[in-house]
């Protein structure tokens, strides 16, 4: 199993729409030997939506990973100290947390994880959902596509007809994007085509 005795952190932010996308991949991570440990933004564990209730997010990700999910600043701070992941990935990783990231803003248990993580110059993968990231958020990406130690599941247009903003990335490459990225890799090609 590719992840055994890897120590994985996943962080899952607001973009409820795509966690049908993100708990299989969650799964999967455990299923290859990672030890997984969520972290939930504030809105991933306060707002519930057509989607689903956060309580019953919050269950499934305890029940996935046996593990109770970070809920706080404080939970989230201590990853640096201890150097708790190998690889921390964001998935969803919203409009909302790819600005604040790369403008080194720390206001959520997510966006505390990102930063003492990175402290340790271990490998932050982003998984992005977001219907601004060709707009307003585009320069964020820019800025974090060449940060060290960041790493993206390859993305395309979801509905450039509708959303012609839109990127949301292939979820089902998360695993691969997650292991090149322990190498210091960037999965190629970063840019796709939605089959």
């Amino acid at each position: 199993m590719r992840f055994d005795g890897k120590k994985i952190g996943v962080a899952l932010t607001g973009s409820f729409c795509t966690y049908q996308k993100s708990f299989p991949q969650i799964k999967a991570l455990t299923e290859e030997g990672g030890e997984v440990q969520t972290i939930f933004s504030d809105a991933a564990q306060e707002i519930s939506s057509r989607f689903g209730s956060a309580e019953s997010f919050l269950a499934e990700a305890e029940e996935l990973t046996g593990r109770p999910p970070f809920r706080s600043i404080e939970e989230a701070e201590q990853i640096g100290p201890s150097a708790m992941f190998d690889v921390l990935i964001i998935m969803p990783c919203t409009g909302n947390t790819i600005a604040k990231l790369a403008n080194g803003i720390t206001d959520s248990p997510v966006l505390m994880a990102a930063k003492a993580h990175l402290r340790n110059e271990r490998p932050l993968v982003l998984c992005i959902a977001s219907n601004d990231a060709l707009g307003m958020n585009m320069k964020n990406i820019g800025l974090l596509m060449n940060t060290k130690n960041i790493y993206f599941v390859p993305f395309s247009q979801d509905d450039p007809e509708k959303k012609p903003n839109s990127l949301v990335a292939h979820f089902e490459l998360l695993a691969d994007t997650a292991e090149r990225a322990l190498e210091g890799r960037q999965l190629q090609p970063v840019l796709r085509v939605r089959k």
